[in-house]
């Protein structure tokens, strides 16, 4: 079952801008790239304990964590780098909406990345600072899904390494939205073979595999939809630390998520148009069963008439005109089934003719 409330939070009454330890994931790793359009590159594992190393000046540094981040080491990068107490308590606590903070000298941005774990769905957290250049992004997921930006950074002609911090986090942004597109491919062909199965056998799995994929549809979109608000605010210009340039950039990943949205959406309509089409489909199996139902008990209504008549204990009167000639004639029994037959046969071949059955 999908778990739809996913927020991790400080127990009530914490002062703002604290940071609650929390179990590290397994396998969490942190390194740092330093890279400029004069060719130079570093990289080195870990968060270096004298930032001024690893900020010079015409050179931009990532640093970048894969899992849960250590307290004291975002503590450390927070007081370096100046950053807001309140957004790194956001990165501490699971589960955060899709949201963008404009501060005094860097950004704040969250997004959900959706990922398809066998059949199981998750969203991701991804919680990125934007400063003049530096870049410190958080992804809380297992797979490697930077490891294309990473590559493009190593090339000394491209256009990532002879840019600035913003699009670098442009491609990070990018490729947590478009991480979207497989699980929504996967997500299509489910719902394609359900709607078969549905035709041919609706039943009580079928309405549990629709009731599933509707909570994993309103996961997506409570995902997806507040992202797309926060790549309109980069998009527009409003970001003082997102460049011109930049900004074209960042209206492709908003019409990428618009396409998103509008896949759910119509994922949401076909699964109820399927829901319909279930209804529709028990109502015509319950239909059909009562019309086959109301075909036999029809059929027997005159043969339990015909045997309760002449099933009745009265003693054969030789002597009474009002007696039953048939109890003393040798042929009743068989002309009676006859009778029978014939009368079960004539409606049946009623009803074909009529087209009741």
């Amino acid at each position: 079952m999908v778990e739809l409330f996913r927020k991790k939070y400080a127990p009530p009454g914490t002062a703002p801008g604290t940071l609650q330890p929390l179990l590290l994931a397994p396998g969490t790793v942190a390194h740092c790239i330093v890279y400029g359009t004069d060719g130079a590159w570093r990289e080195s594992h870990g968060a270096p304990v004298d930032l001024n190393t690893a900020r010079n000046a015409g050179q931009v540094t990532w640093w970048h964590f894969a899992g849960q981040p250590e307290v004291s080491e975002l503590r450390q990068l927070g007081e370096a780098l100046g950053l807001h107490p309140l957004a790194l308590e956001d990165v501490m606590n699971h589960g955060q909406r899709p949201k963008l903070d404009d501060y005094d000298d860097h950004l704040f941005a969250i997004l959900g990345c959706l990922t398809q774990r066998g059949d199981q769905l998750d969203v991701d957290d991804f919680a990125l600072f934007l400063g003049d250049d530096f870049v410190l992004s958080v992804y809380q997921g297992a797979d490697d899904i930077f490891a294309a930006v990473r590559a493009r950074l190593t090339d000394p002609a491209g256009r990532l390494r002879r840019s600035g911090a913003d699009r670098l986090a442009h491609a990070l942004m990018d490729a947590v939205v478009d991480h979207a597109f497989p699980v929504l491919e996967t997500l299509g062909e489910r719902i394609e073979e359900l709607e078969l199965d549905l035709l041919d056998h609706p039943g009580p799995s079928a309405l549990r595999d629709m009731h599933l994929l509707k909570r994993e549809l309103l996961l997506i979109r409570r995902a997806v939809w507040p992202a797309r608000d926060v790549l309109a605010h980069l998009s527009r210009g409003d970001a003082r630390l997102v460049g011109e340039q930049t900004r074209i950039y960042f209206g492709d990943i908003y019409d990428h998520s618009a396409q998103i949205i509008e896949l759910v959406e119509s994922y949401r309509d076909m699964l109820a148009g399927m829901l319909d089409v279930y209804l529709s489909s028990i109502s015509n199996r319950q239909n059909e069963v009562m019309k086959v139902l109301t075909v036999i008990a029809t059929i027997f209504i005159p043969l339990t008439f015909l045997v309760g008549v002449y099933g009745m204990n009265f003693s054969v009167n030789q002597h009474s005109p009002w007696a039953m000639p048939e109890l003393r004639w040798d042929y009743g029994y068989p002309v009676l089934w006859l009778v029978m037959i014939a009368a079960a046969l004539g409606m049946l071949a009623f009803f074909k003719r009529r087209r009741w059955f």
